[in-house]
């Protein structure tokens, strides 16, 4: 009778445990997360509210074509109450590029006000054109934080590089305008042709001032991001948080088999999902539901095969609209012309227009999602 007690004593205790370990979010590493395949991963003893989904906000429009930025201040909000451990803006492509640092600057304090009293990271993009408008943008974020009880990082990706050297001074007139911590995005937008970071540099400037640098965004994709995350992540704890990127599709493998810890991409229309992904992650996928919901979000993804358009809005905007958050599917767009791209003088207003089978299907697709889902409207 004795062992039979302390066998149901135990059996309870470990059930106990992984339940605890499950709403609690635990990152120790597990019997459960090794034998799902997770790797255990080194402490990179920086700011710990620097890891996990960083969702970008896409920028709402007016039919006037200026920024909403009330609706702005809902979607960080939506980003907040699904569990996100922070918010990103601007940038994205369209968000850098095609709206004026006046723009930028009052869309931040919008963030800042609406995250307040939020465990959500409010993180400015801070680049620009050049490496003044970064300095502005840096100096503001500073400004937001005397003035709002937020959480405050700062996310920035190089403008006009043209050398390595050239990276390096633009980091660390980053680093003098701010005392917070700031991710680099190892690549810029569509007008850069400069180097990506070398892994060298990034330790470099993480070991230089731990305070400020040690954060990652692995942009640069194809066959050799993989490796460099490696490279990046063998480096902790001078390197602290290495994010995966790339609208998520190499997520789960990176954080299973490499050890990201996190995801920044323009997805916010699913963040309630992306936050319940990244908690199975960091319990090791105890209920055994992390591929299940990953394929889910993949499946949504995989509608840009059957609607085409742009692909960080696009149909996302429908979505977001239909989650009550977005009023319309408006974008500012580039200027198309002779076969170029470019930043047009005036904004151009593009809506998305969705024929009743396409929407049938976002909403078919999207019902699967619901289990993972956790905000109403």
């Amino acid at each position: 009778m004795k062992s039979v007690t302390s066998r149901r004593n135990f059996i309870k205790a470990t059930a106990t445990a992984a339940i605890a370990n499950a709403f609690l979010g635990c990152s120790t590493p597990s019997p459960a997360r090794r034998a799902s395949g997770f790797v255990e991963r080194k402490d990179g003893r920086g700011n710990r509210d620097i890891r996990g989904v960083f969702p970008i906000l896409s920028t709402p429009y007016k039919e006037s074509a200026e920024v909403d930025y009330e609706v702005l201040g809902r979607e960080a909000r939506f980003v907040a109450d699904c569990k996100c451990q922070g918010a990103i803006w601007p940038q994205s492509n369209d968000s850098c590029d095609l709206l004026s640092l006046g723009e930028k600057l009052k869309g931040m304090e919008a963030i800042a006000k609406a995250l307040e009293g939020t465990n959500a990271v409010a993180t400015f993009g801070c680049q620009g054109r050049n490496t003044e408008e970064m300095s502005e943008c840096a100096k503001w974020a500073e400004n937001l934080a005397s003035k709002y009880k937020t959480k405050i990082a700062v996310i920035s990706r190089p403008p006009d590089a043209r050398t390595e050297d050239d990276l390096k001074k633009y980091y660390l007139e980053l680093q003098r305008c701010i005392n917070r911590p700031a991710i680099i995005q190892t690549t810029g937008g569509m007008k850069y042709k400069g180097p990506t970071p070398s892994v060298e540099l990034l330790v470099w400037l993480a070991k230089h001032n731990p305070d400020v640098f040690g954060y990652i965004k692995e942009e640069t994709g194809g066959n050799n991001c993989n490796a460099r995350m490696a490279k990046e992540i063998a480096a902790k704890p001078a390197i602290h948080t290495v994010f995966s990127a790339w609208g998520g599709w190499q997520w789960l493998h990176q954080a299973r088999r490499i050890g990201t810890e996190g995801l920044i991409t323009e997805r916010p229309a699913y963040a309630d999902l992306l936050a319940y992904i990244w908690r199975q992650i960091e319990n090791g996928d105890i209920h055994d539901t992390v591929n299940d919901a990953f394929s889910k979000y993949l499946l949504m993804l995989n509608l840009r095969q059957f609607i085409s358009g742009e692909d960080l809005r696009g149909f996302h905007l429908y979505v977001l609209q239909k989650r009550g958050v977005f009023k319309n599917r408006l974008s500012r767009v580039y200027e198309k012309k002779n076969g170029k791209t470019t930043i047009p003088k005036k904004p151009i207003l593009s809506d998305v227009k969705l024929t009743q089978s396409q929407m049938d299907e976002i909403d078919t697709c999207f019902s699967s999602l619901a289990p993972y889902l956790s905000y109403t409207a």
